[in-house]
């Protein structure tokens, strides 16, 4: 049988930072051209064996063995190196929520001869510092393009340096979209389509795997983007989902479909289409040594509680800063006059940021950042820039305008930041290849369409 791909982009929160955990604010991101791919294939193993692997990583393949009566069980292979609870998770969740939807019989034909799981994510969303410097070669996006695709990391998972591309949700996202149109419960069509139930149900079943995976109820914009793309976010009410967010089998619910199900109206997030305008362009780096976000966003709402009043006035002071809704500009203002408002949105959102990290003793926008930043922001053709999501060292982006006609080559915003980038001594910055999606979210692909995705399937 050909081999089911499906593949879920990474993600930028450009707005919204700490916002986006409470439904009274809504966050802007937008979805990357990197993306996570998951290949899945009948293989010839016995009945109900599912094996997983992660071919760019040393030592990362998964046996699971599968019982569905008298209730579904996965179990893994004691032969296993190591456990990855994220994908030991999803196989339990959508097993059970296919045998809900679709009966016992259907899902053992599925696994009647076992099924192979490879997932592969794009290069941006692990350091090539060290890929680059054995090729002898400088951190420039000319020379990204020549790491080979989908490069061997060399190392355990446990040791990859991540971008801050939110990599596990677009793991997640793939894999849970994957294995749903593998097993036939969604078709194909509902892929292809942004508002469909299929998608809906991708999302809100990636959403509880993610949040269980973690040991907790995110925002969620990560997810969000992986399945529908850029767009303005408004999170979920965490109730939805929070019977389910329990390790004693014995207090869940019995039945998965009543809560995962897109026709649960507890699913209230919202999103609203978004995309950034003409000849711009989303440029990130990779700045030294990721964040750990769960540890960030503790500390903050820990302060927001401990402090409500500051932390209240700042809050809404925050948000006023910046676009909560899209709105038209009126048909006399100026391309420029529109790029220099999300300029000052861009520094005031920093601004209140820096603030909030000051006074929740949390390096949300740390000094070395700060100088970096200001040095980008104060380039000719830089509209804005930031620390996404929850900050920290690891990553910044830049909105970079993008003439179609420079006089010289010289003049190039893009240029002109990666020079900056490349001779900055302060902080080590690499950039990362990726610009804003124009594919929008999960969708179907063709393994012999994606330059190198075989070959690393096969190895």
């Amino acid at each position: 049988m050909d081999a089911t791909v499906v593949s879920a982009p990474g993600k930028v929160l450009i707005a919204g930072g700490y916002l986006v955990l409470d439904r009274a604010y809504a966050g802007v991101v937008v979805s990357t051209s990197s993306r996570f791919y998951t290949v899945v294939q009948n293989s010839t193993a016995e009945e109900g064996l599912i094996t997983v692997r992660s071919p760019q990583f040393v030592s990362a393949t998964w046996v699971y063995s599968v019982k569905l009566e008298p209730s579904v069980l996965v179990e893994e292979s004691p032969t296993n190196a190591s456990k990855n609870k994220f994908v030991h998770l999803a196989l339990q969740s959508i097993l059970s929520l296919a045998c809900e939807m679709k009966g016992t019989a259907h899902v053992k034909s599925k696994l009647a001869s076992g099924i192979n799981v490879s997932i592969i994510g794009d290069n941006d969303f692990y350091s090539q510092r060290a890929q680059l410097a054995s090729l002898g070669l400088p951190r420039t996006l000319a020379s990204l393009g020549k790491i080979p695709p989908f490069v061997p990391t060399g190392v355990p998972i446990s040791e990859v340096h991540k971008t801050g591309l939110g990599s596990s949700a677009a793991l997640i996202t793939s894999l849970i979209s994957s294995l749903l149109l593998h097993l036939s419960i969604i078709p194909p069509s509902d892929l292809a389509e942004n508002e469909s139930e299929g998608r809906r149900l991708a999302h809100n079943l990636s959403q509880y795997v993610h949040c269980l995976a973690q040991g907790k109820v995110g925002s969620g914009f990560d997810v969000s983007a992986a399945v529908f793309g850029s767009h303005i976010y408004t999170r979920f009410d965490p109730a939805v989902i929070q019977q389910l967010m329990t390790d004693d089998d014995a207090s869940k619910p019995q039945l998965l479909l009543p809560i995962i199900s897109p026709s649960n109206e507890a699913w209230n997030y919202k999103i609203l289409d978004f995309q950034l305008p003409p000849l711009t362009r989303m440029m990130l780096a990779d700045v030294d040594a990721g964040s750990d976000t769960p540890s960030l966003v503790g500390k903050v709402l820990r302060w927001r509680k401990e402090d409500p009043l500051t932390a209240g006035a700042l809050w809404s002071s925050l948000t006023s800063e910046w676009l909560k809704e899209p709105r038209s500009s009126p048909a006399e203002q100026t391309i420029i006059s529109a790029f220099n408002e999300v300029y000052q949105i861009s520094q005031a959102i920093r601004g209140k940021m820096r603030e909030m990290g000051t006074l929740s003793g949390v390096p949300i926008e740390p000094i070395e950042q700060t100088k970096l930043l200001d040095l980008c922001v104060s380039q000719p053709g830089i509209i804005g820039g930031g620390v996404p999501g929850a900050g920290g060292y690891d990553a910044l982006w830049l909105l970079v305008c993008e003439p179609v006609n420079a006089q010289s080559s010289h003049q190039r915003p893009v240029e002109i930041i990666e020079n900056v980038w490349s001779t900055y001594k302060e902080l080590d910055v690499s950039p990362l290849s990726a610009v804003e999606s124009m594919a929008k979210g999960a969708r179907i692909e063709q393994l012999d369409m994606i330059p190198g995705l075989r070959n690393a399937v096969a190895h």
